[in-house]
């Protein structure tokens, strides 16, 4: 039953329909990472209809059908944080259980390492683990889905950092990144986000001109 409702949550987040009328108004030179209607476009500050206690600080307001929708410009600042956070660290960790090209392209992009699928049990916690890891920071898709690396990530004390909807719990995540974590076009736009800032800061590019991948080059195939 718990599955079900998850796979609902996930269409209906994937084939919400965009209101834009408010966003148009507002001043089209914002400071953001990209343009304002990229950000609406990929759906990237859609939430669901459940809104915990922990993601109401990031939602912006409730549209007619009952979804939530988190403010754009706090996405933009944390994905500022999360890049010149993880452009510090030397060995990464990115974690999903369902999300595959976005993570793989990011993680080949930064030098990162990472974990698809399921997560095994011990991989944090014992050396004598065939997979066992010891990184500098965990980045996880989901909360929910990818709980057993929280759960061994809290109790190794690594950093957890975690792309987070209205519906997530965010115990344990040390840094919230608020996001439409469902959708296909959002979570590319994330990672993509994520690898041309994280280079920026390395000083491995100078400007976003200089970043070579596209936005489709982390866009999930659907399945």
């Amino acid at each position: 039953m718990a599955k079900k409702k998850l796979k609902e949550k996930e269409d209906e987040i994937e084939n919400v329909e965009i209101d834009e009328e408010d966003e148009k108004s507002k001043k089209k030179s914002e400071d953001l990472l990209v343009s304002r209607e990229k950000y609406l476009k990929c759906g990237i500050h859609i939430g669901t209809s459940i809104k915990t206690n922990d993601m109401r600080r990031f939602i912006y307001k409730i549209i007619t059908n009952g979804l939530a929708v988190m403010n754009l410009k706090m996405i933009d600042n944390r994905i500022r944080i999360v890049s010149k956070f993880l452009a510090s660290k030397k060995d990464i960790l990115v974690v999903s259980r369902k999300i595959k090209k976005p993570v793989e392209t990011f993680a080949k992009a930064i030098g990162a390492n990472a974990i698809i699928g399921r997560f095994m049990p011990g991989t944090l916690t014992n050396p004598k683990s065939k997979n066992f890891a010891e990184p500098e920071v965990i980045l996880i898709t989901d909360p929910y889905l990818d709980k057993q690396a929280v759960k061994e990530g809290v109790e190794m004390r690594i950093p957890i950092i975690a792309l987070c909807n209205t519906f997530n719990s965010t115990s344990f995540v040390d840094i919230i990144l608020p996001c439409n974590n469902k959708g296909r076009k959002s979570v590319a736009l994330i990672f993509y986000l994520l690898t041309r800032e994280i280079l920026k800061e390395r000083g491995e590019i100078k400007s976003d001109e200089e970043f070579k991948l596209r936005i489709e080059d982390f866009i999930e195939e659907k399945k």
